[in-house]
């Protein structure tokens, strides 16, 4: 499981071995880590290392001086290398070694920036290190400006294909990027790989940080038995192995878990038929329709193996629930189900339509499931003033406080999905691709997490035995849900489109293949 930190945290992590007067050593690590780091994605680009030139962005303080020492270590191995101080007062210990490594210094000023940006530019390899964890806001003056020409040359030059171009390298964290939440002040460089010291940053895992993260890599410099309780997790293929359920021998359908699906519409029938199908290919042992005979009709026709009726939620034996997806609000029947099967007390999984007449608050067994636009309009209802931009500008922020005022888990969709506690845990999972962003594909997201609700969701020791609380294993059963998504999208796509459905046929071998790491 990948565990991420606050800024806060690692500093805290990091002052008694700054105060036993260690910092020059924590500072060495750091650089040899990150210098490392470049060299090792050089190679793997197939770059020749000697001869190649590399360009730090230097700012003020330690991270300055992380990217200067980590320069000079570049120089040892024989790039030609140059500085580009953003400041008068740049880490003298680093920038000495820079010197006496060979290093080219110049000093950044508002007439020369287009000059440097252009130079950067043209560099194998740039460091960014400008602002680090501790920073607040974003660049100013003429840093912004270079960055801003830097980033808008690697978009639009004749360099702009991923892979011929240089690689950028971020110290700690992209400059302007927010250690903790992911916010970004822009401009923002975005990097290929972030080098990050001690534990990943719960910034880089979460939206819109994630966008100009690239690749994290975590260089340890000492700190890791000092660290605290996370900030934000995510589950990684053997924590998946680990907590999903496997039938023993003498299951049966009943034993797998049942799930009761409140779904579609005669606007939207497919969406209930995709919920179904995601459930059914994430091992549930039954699922029950509860809805308009005209959306049963088409769910008998695609899912045979889907039990249907038009009864009531009282009347329907489950283990969880499913509702929302596909619902218009139209049908008063079908939304008293829903409000009746939030109101069962088992776990459920809560999307789409069945998001506006829900209770403010929930409890959290209960799991949402909204995009950043139904998100907004909960948090509005809920009195926060936040809108689709503000939302998608801040997705830790929201989820977080969506999760305190509703008591619900919520799972905000994304390209970094988070999942959210009441109790204030967070996972984020991105094991997927861009080519999930189609119609259908959150429906099959529910049905999976509707499927494990049913089958693990009163598994207390399950989870215990994995180190994680039994009252968060909501949100662990979400972030695992997110995950499966995410990989069997991302294996049905196999680089180029896909539809809903083919997420649901791509699970089962998915699950497999994941398996085999527990045994």
């Amino acid at each position: 499981m990948i565990s991420a930190y606050t800024g806060t945290q690692i500093r805290e992590a990091e002052k008694p071995l700054l105060d036993s007067g260690l910092g020059a050593v924590l500072m060495q690590r750091a650089a040899r880590g990150m210098a490392a780091a470049a060299i090792a994605e050089l190679r793997r680009r197939g770059r020749r290392l000697y001869g190649a030139s590399a360009t730090v962005l230097a700012g003020k303080g330690n991270n300055g001086g992380d990217g200067l020492f980590a320069a000079a270590h570049l120089a040892g191995r024989g790039m030609r290398t140059t500085a580009v101080l953003a400041s008068a007062t740049a880490h003298p210990d680093g920038l000495a070694a820079f010197r006496r490594a060979g290093g080219r210094v110049l000093t950044l000023t508002d007439a020369n920036a287009g000059e440097l940006a252009a130079l950067a530019g043209r560099a194998d390899v740039v460091i960014d290190a400008l602002l680090g964890t501790g920073a607040q806001g974003g660049l100013r003056g003429a840093s912004a400006e270079l960055v801003s020409q830097l980033a808008g040359s690697r978009l639009a030059g004749p360099q702009a294909v991923a892979g011929s171009r240089g690689l950028v390298v971020a110290c700690d964290v992209p400059s302007g990027v927010d250690a903790d939440t992911g916010e970004a002040a822009g401009p923002v460089l975005p990097a290929d790989i972030t080098v990050t010291f001690g534990g990943a940053k719960a910034g880089l895992l979460t939206d819109p940080g994630a966008d100009f993260a690239g690749r994290v890599v975590v260089v340890p410099i000492g700190i890791e038995d000092s660290l605290p309780w996370p900030a934000l997790r995510r589950l990684e293929a053997a924590d998946l192995a680990a907590l999903l359920p496997h039938p023993a021998r003498r299951a049966h359908k009943y034993s797998r878990g049942v799930l009761g699906v409140v779904a579609g519409s005669p606007a939207y029938p497919g969406a209930a038929v995709l919920a179904c199908r995601g459930a059914l290919s994430a091992g549930v042992g039954m699922v029950r329709y509860v809805g308009p005979p005209e959306v049963a009709d088409l769910i008998r026709h695609s899912c045979p193996e889907v039990v249907c009726s038009t009864g009531t939620v009282a009347e329907t034996h489950v283990q969880a629930w499913l509702v929302g997806s596909g619902m218009d609000g139209s049908d008063e029947e079908e939304m008293q189900r829903v409000r009746d099967a939030v109101d069962s007390g088992l776990p459920t999984v809560a999307d789409a339509g069945a998001l506006p007449v829900l209770p403010d608050v929930l409890a959290p067994q209960v799991v949402l499931t909204p995009h950043a636009g139904e998100l907004a309009t909960l948090l509005q209802r809920l009195g926060a003033d936040l809108d689709r931009e503000a939302v998608e500008a801040s997705t830790l922020a929201a989820v977080r406080r969506a999760a305190g005022l509703t008591e619900a888990t919520v799972l905000l969709k994304g390209a970094s999905t988070l999942v959210a506690s009441p109790y204030q845990d967070f996972y984020s999972q991105a094991e997927g691709t861009p080519w999930l962003a189609t119609a259908g594909s959150g429906d099959v997201l529910a049905g999976i997490i509707g499927a494990l609700l049913a089958q693990v969701g009163a598994d207390v020791g399950r989870f215990r035995a994995a180190g994680i609380d039994p009252d968060e294993r909501w949100a662990a059963i979400g972030a695992m849900g997110a995950s499966l998504h995410g990989l069997a999208g991302a294996a049905a796509a196999a680089g180029g489109p896909l539809t809903a459905g083919r997420i649901s046929d791509a699970l089962p071998g998915i699950w497999g293949k994941v398996s085999t790491l527990s045994k």
